[in-house]
């Protein structure tokens, strides 16, 4: 669930296209609502409320009886349902094993370069700085 929720909603339904996808209906239709963000000062204090994040769910049912839900940060409802597809596909016995490696496998390596460079490029921005001792004294 993690990759496709770091993923593009047109990376998904482009990898979901090249597959041959059972009947399905929508549970729930996209919809956007809000969720409380809580923090905590210095990670270990007392929690408070931080403010509020645009969430995206769906709810979507194959077929065969596999209930899939999605939920994203933002206002995209179709990358909701299509992450819900993604979950009932992978509980489903005839479809979890395609869809872990034509779906989620090449999200996740995607996500693995993406994140790698990123850190490259922050790596390259590092400054050490040190302090010499002098022998004096």
């Amino acid at each position: 669930m993690a990759v496709l929720a770091h993923a593009e909603a047109g990376e998904i339904a482009a990898r979901l296209r090249d597959l041959a996808l059972p009947a399905h209906q929508d549970l729930r239709a996209p919809e956007n609502g809000l969720v409380m963000l809580r923090g905590r000062v210095g990670g270990d204090g007392a929690p408070f409320n931080l403010g509020e994040a645009t969430v995206s769910r769906a709810a979507v049912r194959l077929a065969s009886g596999e209930v899939g839900f999605g939920y994203s940060l933002g206002r995209d409802g179709e990358k909701a349902r299509l992450i819900a597809l993604c979950d009932a596909l992978v509980q489903s016995r005839d479809f979890g094993g395609l869809v872990e490696r034509s779906v989620i496998a090449p999200l996740r390596e995607q996500l693995m370069v993406r994140r790698t460079r990123v850190a490259e490029e922050t790596a390259a921005t590092k400054v050490d700085f040190y302090t010499m001792v002098r022998g004096e004294g």
